[in-house]
Parts: structure tokens; sequence; C-alpha cells
């Protein structure tokens, strides 16, 4: 049990970190994170949304109990993970399209090691 609760805390800990820095740096528009997202072909305005929504998920992710928003910070999270994927791969970016997996894979075993009384579904 104390395997699988330093687990969820390592994977968490780095989709948290992950995303807080993302959500921050998409807030705060700074140039090299617009830059990327002009690349990928989205909009300033874009920015606002994905920072906004990241840092929520991350409070919602790190904050105790609230299972159902919980569970919709996963999807959230893994749309947006599996999305970047896919707009770094239609915009060219060959294997850097693979990098927003590792996040993915986090949320995975963040999600899995969950303890079963935070989780709504097992």
């Amino acid at each position: 049990m104390k395997k699988r609760i330093i687990t969820y805390w390592i994977a968490t800990g780095f989709v948290a970190v992950i995303m807080a820095a993302s959500g921050t740096l998409a807030l705060s528009h700074m140039p090299l994170f617009m830059k990327a997202l002009a690349h990928l072909g989205y909009p300033p305005y874009f920015s606002n949304l994905l920072g906004v929504g990241k840092l929520v998920g991350v409070g919602v992710l790190l904050a105790p109990g609230l299972k159902k928003l919980k569970e919709w910070a996963y999807v959230a999270f893994s749309i947006t993970v599996l999305s970047g994927c896919y707009s770094h791969y239609s915009s060219g970016d060959g294997w850097l399209a693979l990098e927003p997996l590792v996040s993915f894979a986090a949320l995975v075993i963040s999600y899995q090691t969950l303890p079963a009384t935070r989780r709504l579904a097992n």
C-alpha cells in the first residue's frame, strides 16, 4: 500500500508540475509559448483557455476529496495531452509529437494508483 501511495504522489506531482508550468506560461503569454501556439495553428486567445483550465485542473487534482471533479480533471488533462500530440503531429513536428505522451503515461499511472476511496470507478 505504501508503494502505491508513493507511486501515486510521484506521478501526480509530475503531472501537477508540468500542467502548472505550462498553464502559467499560457496565462502569462510568454513569447516562446505564444510562438509555439501559433506554430500549432491556435489563436492567441486559446492560451487563456488553456492556462485557466490547466491551473484549475491542478488545483482539483491536488485537493482532497472532490471525487467527481477529480475524474473530470483526469479526463480533461488526457484530452489536452492527446490533442497536443495530434497538434504537433499535424504541424509537422515529427518525433516531437510523442513528447506529450510522457505526461499521458504519468496521468494513467496517477489515476491507476489513486486510492480506491478517492476514485469513483474502480
